[in-house]
């Protein structure tokens, strides 16, 4: 136990000190991101923006080129994001005055639709992946990738319910990566998961609480 225990600390330091100065700032700027996103604080688009811009260039020159496309993917929906929190405002009924876009729920139907397309693209991608390359566990792989992309759309509608998609995104990728043996990475994806949870709440009471003032807004 003592042993096994060793070697994963020793698998982490040796992968942190693996890691380049950029690759720290991408890290650092992604748990940024992510901060901010529970905050919905707009400037969170601004870090993953040059997080992923960061990981675009990373993984480009190790030749991992769909990575590297799924990146440049991230930095338009952080320039859509951006855009949409700033200048997707609602108006208030009655009034000429603009609130922040408001974050939303959306319907069970609605998801188990999302979730049926998602779950066909992911098959598809995931055999392309079997059977046209030696990626591993190319099904899982793909599976997480297409509702990372999906899911990211939904963070720049504010729809509350990204964060169960994340929470099971990040316990699937957790498992991958410890499969591959990339414990510090396993690591931070345990921190997400937990970010994941607190993001939620922290949505919904804000949620509640835009709807309370709304609500207050239309007694006037």
């Amino acid at each position: 136990m003592l042993a096994e225990i060793f070697r994963y600390f020793q698998t982490a330091i040796t992968e942190a000190s693996a890691m380049t100065g950029w690759e720290a700032i991408a890290v650092v700027l992604a748990i940024a991101y992510l901060v901010l996103a529970m905050r919905t604080n707009i400037w969170c688009w601004a870090a993953a923006f040059v997080s992923t811009a960061i990981y675009t260039v990373l993984f480009w020159k190790v030749s991992l080129l769909m990575e590297s496309l799924l990146n440049v993917y991230y930095m338009a929906m952080a320039v859509y994001g951006f855009w949409l929190w700033r200048y997707g405002s609602n108006k208030i009924e009655g009034s000429s005055q603009d609130t922040e876009l408001a974050i939303v729920s959306w319907s069970l139907n609605k998801h188990l639709i999302i979730i049926a397309v998602t779950s066909v693209i992911s098959l598809i991608v995931g055999y392309l992946m079997a059977t046209n390359t030696s990626a591993s566990f190319p099904y899982l792989d793909a599976l997480t990738t297409c509702f990372a992309v999906m899911t990211t759309y939904l963070v720049a509608k504010k729809v509350i319910e990204n964060w169960y998609y994340w929470m099971v995104i990040n316990s699937l990728s957790i498992y991958l990566y410890l499969q591959k043996g990339l414990m510090l990475t396993s690591g931070l994806l345990v921190l997400y998961l937990f970010m994941a949870v607190s993001g939620y709440f922290m949505w919904r009471k804000k949620m509640q609480q835009d709807t309370l003032e709304t609500q207050l807004n239309l007694a006037k």
